[in-house]
């Protein structure tokens, strides 16, 4: 028997897996008072905003990908928000700016978690919003231990503040210094703005989705709406050093809806692995199982030596050179090319017995790349960020994680299955909003403020998102839900499992156990927007002769703690049987699975 960290769970009612354990067993606990999948994700969304604040909040963002029993073709949940009316090239140029900050008002876009659960929860839950928020509501009045990353984020953006960032130091530095590790911490501004979304549904009548409707005007147009767009015009400091106002108005929360669309989908080994469309990185992962597929080398999927760990990195690289060339929110994408079997064997050519250390996008159609300037100059090593608000506080140079986005997973035994990927609105992103207990988010960070490329500052446009949440499908029916935080390694972190889960036969849990790797090559998404051609940061559990073979194929290995790279959750469900499992990351000591 292989050991693991904990058991692959196995049962037939019900499975959630995510990064908290409280999200989790929050979650669990509406599908044993009878509710769906969906039911349960969005209790565990609202429940996360609430207990990893320094990892996402009600000001930022969800994709989510769904099955449902009814009907089993996956369906992509969009609650990444676009750039708000007035954020313009023209503006940030003439503040002199040539990359958006990493923080602060002016960084934020559109929040669209809240809607996207609301229409979630319309649209396929069984429960009214009273239901679903009580935990969120429980946890943000009465209190709940935190887990010591939030002290410690806290304690590295102390200064800003107590400095600048007041209403910040009125919630997280209330004791006059970071809360600890295990204290009880309550957030009361957001209990009362939960409670106040309750109060709009109730006062709706006895329909539930009449309802719901109202708890999404209320957030949209009401007295949320209205707390956002008077903060917002308030300047404060951001990344660039320099005070600024946001952008984001009541008018863009009023003009914003999630919405349902087609996801991306690849047909590989007898699977469909469906992702969200090119306005985020998700297809970078079926880009790469579709070059991995065209070198015909078994080879290749093999997770545990330095020739296939060589190849599924080069292959992901190859993947990620055509993100940045032509993913973005834009009816331009080359979607169909890429996306080819064609053009996989033509990418497939490509990889040696060699790492490479340059950026070489393809030209689906023969079409010529185009690379942000930044991106063409190199922007080189920026080493440590000494802001810790800048970006996402997602892994080191060195490979140290420190966290950056959640992720929940849930199937129910009725055969809804839901994967998403809540981020941003992090409690270092931005000021506190002091009426509605939360911050806005600082996706804007993700344009790119020159024109003409795919992913190209523009208001009303979403920006080429990070979070990837995967699903993958056999014979028409669901099979597995998926995903990690980790910003750009989010899907190379995935790769690795799927490929040991679904080819090498391994449960859930030793997949997620086994030893994990990235690439640092990519350009980052977040600011400052630095790379590092060639570095591969690897666990050092892989052992030394991997190592040492990772460095004969040119890679400049970096090897990271044992346990430190990674926060998978996964949850599946065999469409023969109906028997349900699940699997939950150990690494930071936060995620859980439960089930029955």
């Amino acid at each position: 028997m292989t050991f693991t960290t904990r058991p692959t769970l196995q049962g037939t009612f019900g499975m959630v897996s995510s990064t908290h354990w409280l999200a989790s067993q929050a979650a669990m606990g509406i599908l044993e008072r009878g509710g769906n999948a969906f039911d349960a994700a969005v209790t565990a969304g609202f429940v996360l905003h609430v207990v990893e604040p320094h990892l996402n909040g009600p000001g930022g963002e969800v994709p989510a990908i769904v099955a449902t029993a009814d009907d089993p073709t996956p369906k992509v949940l969009c609650g990444q928000g676009p750039a708000p009316a007035g954020a313009t090239i023209a503006h940030f140029r003439s503040l002199g700016m040539d990359l958006v900050p990493g923080s602060g008002p002016l960084a934020a876009a559109v929040p669209g978690a809240v809607d996207a659960w609301l229409l979630l929860l319309r649209d396929h839950g069984t429960l009214r919003v009273e239901d679903v928020l009580e935990p969120a509501i429980g946890y943000a009045a009465a209190g709940h231990p935190l887990v010591a990353r939030v002290g410690e984020t806290v304690a590295a953006v102390r200064g800003l503040f107590e400095e600048d960032w007041h209403t910040s130091a009125q919630l997280w530095l209330r004791a006059g210094r970071p809360p600890a590790a295990g204290e009880l911490f309550t957030n009361p501004a957001y209990a009362r703005t939960l409670q106040e979304l309750v109060k709009a549904g109730q006062a709706a009548g006895t329909d539930r989705q009449a309802q719901i409707e109202a708890v999404r005007r209320t957030w949209s147009q009401g007295f949320v709406a209205e707390a956002i767009d008077r903060f917002s015009r308030q300047p404060f400091r951001d990344s660039s050093g320099r005070a600024h106002p946001g952008l984001v108005t009541g008018a863009d929360l009023a003009d914003y809806s999630a919405t349902w669309e087609e996801p991306v989908t690849l047909d590989w080994h007898g699977y469909s692995v469906a992702k969200t469309g090119f306005w985020g990185q998700g297809p970078v992962l079926l880009q790469s199982l579709a070059v991995l597929d065209a070198l015909d080398d078994p080879r290749a999927y093999d997770t545990s030596t330095a020739y296939g760990i060589h190849l599924q990195a080069e292959a992901l690289k190859l993947a990620f050179a055509d993100r940045e060339a032509w993913y973005g929110d834009s009816a331009e994408v080359p979607a169909k090319t890429l996306m080819s079997r064609e053009y996989a064997r033509e990418r497939a050519a490509l990889l040696h017995d060699r790492a490479s250390t340059g950026l070489r996008p393809g030209r689906p159609d023969g079409a010529d790349p185009l690379l942000p300037d930044h991106v063409r100059r190199g922007p080189g090593r920026s080493g440590e960020r000494v802001d810790a608000t800048t970006g996402e506080p997602t892994v080191t140079r060195d490979g140290v994680t420190r966290g950056d986005t959640c992720h929940v997973d849930v199937v129910d035994r009725w055969g809804n299955m839901i994967s998403a990927t809540p981020s941003g609105g992090w409690l270092q992103s931005s000021p506190t909003i002091p009426e509605l207990g939360f911050p806005l988010g600082s996706r804007l960070q993700m344009f790119w403020l020159q024109e003409g490329l795919a992913s190209s500052l523009a208001p009303g446009r979403r920006p080429r998102t990070t979070l990837s949440p995967t699903m993958v499908h056999r014979d028409g029916e669901p099979l597995l839900a998926c995903g990690t935080p980790g910003g750009d390694q989010q899907d190379q972190w995935q790769l690795p499992f799927l490929l040991r889960h679904l080819v090498g036969g391994h449960s859930l849990q030793e997949a997620i156990d086994a030893p994990a790797w990235h690439s640092a090559s990519p350009p980052a998404s977040f600011y400052p927007r630095d790379s590092e051609p060639g570095v591969l940061v690897v666990e050092d559990r892989v052992g030394e002769d991997v190592l040492a073979g990772l460095r004969a194929y040119g890679h400049e290995v970096r090897a990271s703690a044992p346990w430190s790279l990674g926060r998978l959750c996964a949850v599946t469900r065999d469409p023969r049987t109906g028997v349900l499992a699940a699997g939950a990351n150990p690494r930071g000591m936060q995620g859980y699975a439960c089930g029955r």
